[in-house]
C-alpha cells in the first residue's frame, strides 16, 4: 500500500514549535506573531518565520491586521493533513504487522 505524502506538510508539522502554534491558533481562533510569541519561548521574529512555513504548507492563512498579519488555521487543509497523516500511520501499522508475522514464522521454523 503506497500513500502519497506531501513533504511540505510533513516538514511543517514535524517541528514542535509549529505544532504548538497550530494548537494556539485553534484554541484562540487566530492570532498575530506578537500575540503568539507571548506563549512561546521564542522571539516574535521566530514565530513569524514558523507561521510563514505553515502558510506555505497551506495550514494557516494571513490577513492584514494593522501593521501585523493575523493568522488563522485553514480547517479544510488541516482536516486533509490529519487524513494524510492517519493514512501514513495506518500504512506503517500494516507494514509492522507483516514484519511481526514474518519474524514469528522465522522463530517458529527455527524452533522446529
Amino acid at each position: 500500500m503506497s500513500v502519497l505524502v506531501d513533504d511540505d506538510l510533513w516538514s511543517a508539522v514535524g517541528d514542535p514549535t509549529r505544532r504548538r502554534l497550530l494548537d494556539l491558533l485553534l484554541n484562540e481562533g487566530g492570532g498575530t506573531a506578537t500575540g503568539l510569541s507571548e506563549h512561546l519561548p521564542v522571539t516574535r521574529q521566530a514565530v513569524a518565520k514558523h507561521l510563514a512555513v505553515l502558510d506555505r504548507a497551506g495550514l494557516v492563512h494571513a490577513t492584514a491586521a494593522g501593521r501585523e498579519k493575523r493568522y488563522r488555521v485553514d480547517q479544510e487543509r488541516l482536516a486533509r493533513a490529519v487524513a494524510q497523516l492517519t493514512a501514513v500511520g495506518e500504512a506503517w501499522d500494516g507494514r509492522l504487522r507483516r514484519i511481526k508475522r514474518i519474524a514469528e514464522t522465522i522463530q517458529r521454523e527455527s524452533q522446529q
